[in-house]
């Protein structure tokens, strides 16, 4: 990861739209939507967000949302999201965020912002017991800049920076019909942990269905032998 500066943070769930936090690529895919391997990208590099990275993730999110989520959530609830919407959610967690606990990365290919990512503490006894514990809240690539590794740069930068703050896991409520998010996170060695929920998505109620998956950080005590 390149050019770290203070931690920040997501967005709070009250201050935007009622959406899924996590998605990669759309739903269906039989495969990995960003893996390494694809063209080459120059400058391509991953650091934390600030401020000023706001309105691009906004840009981001919209297009990685209206993509994945398009047919999975009510249209209405998908409708509240927009590059301007996001983008001011975006920026008032970045200037304040909950904790320095609280991180948001992005990937760079060159001067552009390509995909975003966020970390949050997770204290629940449930996540991990007694294994500290980060949740990937959201990850996303837009979808014209996927095929070039963004993606796992991007994982693998947020596993890092949890075992960095502590974390001996990290974990992510996934959409069960994301299946290329699945895999996608597989292959980097996430596995599902058991735990299931029903994620409300709109003001009616209407609600997506999730899996979490977990992987170790390097932090992480080695099994017993």
């Amino acid at each position: 990861m390149t050019g770290p500066t203070a931690p920040t943070g997501p967005p709070e769930p009250g201050d935007r739209p009622a959406l899924p936090l996590f998605s990669l690529g759309s739903p269906g895919s039989p495969r990995p939507t960003d893996v390494a391997g694809g063209a080459p990208t120059a400058d391509a590099s991953v650091s934390r967000a600030t401020p000023g990275d706001a309105a691009a993730i906004g840009i981001v999110q919209d297009a990685v949302w209206a993509e994945a989520f398009l047919g999975l959530i009510p249209s209405a609830a998908l409708a509240a999201g927009s590059p301007a919407a996001f983008a001011q959610a975006w920026e008032a967690s970045l200037a304040a965020p909950p904790s320095p606990r609280h991180v948001a990365l992005i990937a760079r290919a060159g001067d552009r912002v390509v995909g975003f990512a966020a970390l949050a503490p997770n204290d629940d006894p449930d996540a991990g017991g007694d294994a500290p514990t980060h949740d990937l809240l959201v990850l996303g690539v837009h979808p014209r800049d996927r095929g070039a590794g963004h993606g796992s740069r991007l994982l693998n930068a947020c596993v890092d920076v949890a075992g960095e703050l502590g974390a001996w896991r990290v974990s992510a409520w996934v959409p069960h019909a994301l299946r290329g998010t699945r895999a996608f996170l597989s292959a980097a060695g996430f596995a599902a942990d058991g735990a299931r929920r029903d994620r409300v998505v709109s003001a009616d109620g209407d609600t997506l269905s999730e899996a979490r998956l977990v992987v170790a950080t390097r932090l992480a005590p080695e099994p017993p032998a």
